[in-house]
C-alpha cells in the first residue's frame, strides 16, 4: 500500500468541502488530477472512501475512520522539519541527569526548577548515582550530565563548581558536645563513636574527612554510604557524624548540628558533570541555562552559588546558633 501526502491534502480537501470544485479551488490546482488523486489512493488502500455523483460526495464509514488517520499523518508529516529543528538546536530533546543523594538537599530542586521554566520542551531524566558510577555512566553514554564529587578526569570531562559548604558534626539532641560554644575540633571527639562515610561507597566523604580532620579510625563503629542514613543513626544514640550543611534541611529529629573547625571554611564541593564530547544537543542548552549557576569566588570567602540560597542561610545559622 502506497500513497503520497498530496493524495492525504487531496482526501482531506474534498472531505471538508464535499466538493470537489471548491476542493480543487482550495488546493490550487484543476478538478481533473484531484480526481485522480483521490482515485489513486482509494486503489492503493483498496477501499472506497467517497460515495459521488453528479449531486453529492459524501465519505463512506471506511472514508470516515481513514480521514482521522490522514489528518493525524499530515500533522505530523507538517510538525517533522520544525521538531527536527529543535531538536538539532537542542531547544528539545532530552538529558539524562545523575546526581547523588546529597544533591537532593536543595540544589537538584532548583536546577529542575530553572530549567523546566528557561527549557519547556527538554525532559530531564533523573539517576541516582554515587559519583564513581556517573563517572562510568557518562563514559558509557547513559547519561548525558551529573551532579557529582571530585576528582575527574580532566581529559574525559569538563566540570563546573557549583556549590561549597561547609562540613558540621551531626550529634544527638542533649549531647555534651552541643554546648561548645565554638567549632569543634578533633580533640573534642576522643572517646565517641564515629558513624563514618564507607570508603568504597562514599569515597569523597571518607577522604575528605580523612584530609579534614585526625581521627582515630578504630572509633568507627558504623561505615554507610548515605548522609540520611547518617542522621537516623546519630538520632538513634549509635554516634557522631559528619555531614555537608545542607543536611540541615533534612530535619531528622533529635539531631544536633554544630561547626567543625577546618583549615577550609567550606570545603564540601559539588559539580556539574559532562562528557568533553557530548553528541547531545540539549546538553550545551542545558549548561547555557546554568552558567550562572557556576560558584563565585567573593574576596571575603569561598563560594556559594545562586541556587544554594537557602543551604546558605541554614549554614550561617548552624555556625552561630548551633541546633
Amino acid at each position: 500500500m502506497t500513497y503520497t501526502l498530496e493524495q492525504l491534502r487531496g482526501l482531506v480537501a474534498v472531505a471538508e468541502e464535499l466538493h470537489f470544485g471548491r476542493a480543487a479551488a482550495r488546493l490550487r490546482m484543476t478538478q481533473p488530477p484531484l480526481s485522480r488523486q483521490i482515485q489513486k489512493l482509494e486503489a492503493a488502500v483498496d477501499v472506497r472512501l467517497l460515495d459521488r455523483d453528479k449531486q453529492r460526495v459524501a465519505l463512506t464509514p471506511a472514508g470516515e475512520a481513514f480521514l482521522v488517520e490522514a489528518r493525524r499523518i499530515l500533522a505530523i508529516a507538517e510538525a517533522a522539519p520544525d521538531l527536527a529543528r529543535r531538536i538539532h538546536s537542542g531547544s528539545r530533546g532530552v538529558v539524562r541527569l545523575g546526581f547523588t543523594a546529597a544533591s537532593t538537599f536543595g540544589t537538584l530542586g532548583c536546577i529542575l526548577n530553572r530549567l523546566e521554566q528557561s527549557l519547556p520542551e527538554v525532559r530531564i531524566e533523573l539517576f541516582e548515582m554515587v559519583t564513581r558510577e556517573q563517572i562510568d555512566a557518562l563514559a558509557g553514554e547513559d547519561i548525558d550530565l551529573g551532579l557529582a564529587r571530585p576528582p575527574f578526569d580532566s581529559e574525559l570531562f569538563d566540570s563546573r563548581l557549583i556549590q561549597r559548604e561547609a562540613l558540621l558534626l551531626a550529634v544527638t539532641a542533649g549531647h555534651r558536645l552541643a554546648g561548645l560554644g565554638r567549632p569543634a575540633r578533633a580533640d573534642d571527639l576522643t572517646g565517641e563513636p564515629l558513624i563514618f562515610h564507607s570508603q568504597r561507597k562514599a569515597r569523597y566523604f571518607h577522604d575528605l574527612m580523612i584530609s579534614m580532620i585526625p581521627l582515630a579510625q578504630e572509633r568507627v563503629v558504623h561505615s554507610v554510604s548515605q548522609i540520611l542514613t547518617m542522621l537516623w543513626l546519630v538520632s538513634a544514640g549509635r554516634g557522631v557524624a559528619f555531614v555537608p550543611a545542607s543536611a540541615t534541611l533534612l530535619g531528622i529529629p533529635h539531631v544536633e548540628f554544630i561547626p567543625l573547625a577546618t583549615h577550609v571554611p567550606r570545603p564540601v564541593e559539588l559539580h556539574l558533570l559532562w562528557p568533553r564530547h557530548s553528541r547531545n544537543p540539549a546538553l550545551a542548552r542545558v549548561l547555557a541555562t546554568l552558567e550562572d549557576l557556576a560558584a563565585q569566588e567573593p574576596p571575603s570567602g569561598p563560594a556559594v552559588p545562586p541556587c544554594a540560597d537557602a543551604v546558605e542561610e541554614t549554614e550561617t545559622e548552624a555556625a552561630s546558633h548551633p541546633a
